[in-house]
């Protein structure tokens, strides 16, 4: 059983935004070596996620517009800001998202069902985050 872990690390300019990282993703599987396996991608911070679904920009706008209504932002709707935080909605945005996935990996290669992508979604950006790749197989 092969083991390989690889970070990525993200700071968007914006505080919400959704990346396609499945290139990079794909490039870490290339590197583990595994052909037949799994691959767990984490985001590794409590208010960001990653998700899978189409990379379509007309969706992500979709995401953002419904999260912001599920959850708008704002210093004065939520009790954990009053810690000082501002990022309340960021928190119940990442737990709507999802905080991993993981993908079959077959042939070495992520085992997709038809235009899914792998996404970093951002939801309290300017600031550096991690991400967890971490692929086990044979």
């Amino acid at each position: 059983m092969k083991s390989y872990t690889e970070q990525l690390w993200f700071n968007t300019e914006k505080r919400i935004e959704f990346i396609n990282i499945t290139p990079q993703v794909e490039d870490a599987v290339r590197k583990s070596g595994v052909k037949e396996g799994f691959c767990l991608v984490n985001a590794m911070h409590i208010t960001a996620s990653v998700f899978i679904n189409d990379d379509e920009g007309g969706l992500h706008k979709d995401f953002e517009e419904w999260l912001e209504k599920l959850a708008p932002y704002g210093k004065e709707k939520y009790k954990h800001n009053l810690s000082g935080e501002d990022n309340g909605d960021s928190h119940l945005k990442r737990t709507i998202m999802g905080r991993e996935v993981v993908v079959a990996i077959t042939g070495g290669k992520l085992d997709f069902g038809p235009w899914e992508q792998i996404f970093y979604g951002e939801f309290d950006g300017q600031r550096r985050k991690k991400i967890l790749v971490k692929i086990i197989g044979e």
